[in-house]
């Protein structure tokens, strides 16, 4: 059989670009203070006065890339969990911290953090993205670290409401994809004792006044996940108490606070039948529950990634008027 050289030359001319498109997705160091989104913002706070629960030795090293098509910046190795502030021009009070997905094995810090904040802030909301710590990176008890961070960032957050001149009564949160399940996790586990108090904000309430969890994995074992045997929350195994602890959709009742949900059907890394089942479990437990479920986004849209023509470009604006109403 002969090959001319047309069809010779436009298979290697698609080797070329194939090798091209994945030298371009490749990370690429983030060198501090470049890019749109700069971490840490230049406020904000670190979430621990000394070295955070649990630390190995040597501490996890930074590891932050930028990544993928869209060239976003993620966090790996972060052993000082902290807090980017983002403020309104215009604040009304309300406030949202915003948890970024990732697996447990990395932070979409920009894709959905700070992208979160320019989507919110406009509607007078104040922003706060969590850099949480990854359990895998040697912390002990790695199941209970990222719920570490995020009490103690609504704690400190409430602790200092007046600072930032937000309502502590109007304080929520919007969490995607594992930083969904680690919403979830904080709306129905926020008193949950997973670090000892090391000042007086420990004193204070986690409870979020209400949880937007897009895309979020609310069980590891059921509603799609089914056959899924690890996950970067515990890894291969872990015991029957921790993975009832870390399973917010069997852990709904009548003191969940509101929900929000956004997935789309055609998601195939989150199945949607993860939010069905919120959904489901919320009405069981007569839980505030509200739902917009989107026929195409795939997964890990974010704030901003959608189409300007795709009706699930406008979930943020929706989410902002359902805070406006808790």
């Amino acid at each position: 059989m002969s090959i001319d050289r047309r069809t010779l030359m436009g298979g290697v001319m698609g080797l070329t670009l194939a090798a091209a498109a994945k030298a371009q997705d490749a990370p690429t160091p983030y060198v501090p203070g470049t890019g749109t989104a700069a971490w840490p913002p230049g406020e904000h706070f670190r979430l621990w006065p000394g070295t955070p629960p649990g630390a190995p030795s040597p501490l996890p090293a930074n590891n932050f890339t930028i990544n993928g098509s869209f060239k976003e910046l993620w966090l790996r190795g972060v052993s000082e969990p902290m807090v980017g502030v983002y403020r309104p021009a215009r604040p009304d009070g309300r406030a949202v911290l915003s948890i970024p997905g990732g697996g447990y094995g990395f932070v979409s810090v920009e894709n959905e953090g700070v992208d979160v904040a320019r989507a919110l802030t406009p509607h007078g909301i104040t922003v706060f993205v969590l850099a949480y710590r990854l359990p895998g990176e040697g912390w002990a008890n790695r199941a209970d670290v990222p719920l570490q961070d995020a009490q103690r960032a609504m704690r400190l957050i409430r602790a200092n409401a007046g600072k930032y001149g937000i309502d502590p009564a109007k304080l929520g949160l919007v969490g995607f994809s594992a930083g969904g399940h680690l919403g979830g996790s904080l709306a129905v586990g926020h008193d949950d004792p997973v670090y000892k108090p090391v000042d007086a904000a420990d004193s204070g309430s986690a409870r979020p006044a209400y949880a937007g969890l897009v895309y979020p994995a609310v069980s590891f074992h059921s509603a799609g996940f089914e056959d899924r045997k690890s996950n970067g929350l515990w890894g291969e195994t872990t015991d029957d108490a921790t993975k009832a602890r870390y399973t917010p959709l069997d852990r709904v009742s009548p003191a969940t606070p509101p929900i929000f949900l956004v997935h789309a059907f055609d998601d195939g890394t989150v199945p949607v039948q993860q939010s069905l089942a919120m959904i489901d479990a919320c009405r069981t437990h007569k839980v505030p529950v509200e739902a917009h479920l989107f026929e195409k986004g795939g997964h890990g849209f974010g704030a901003l990634h959608l189409p300007a023509d795709s009706p699930g470009r406008l979930w943020t604006d929706v989410f902002a008027r359902w805070t406006a109403k808790r």
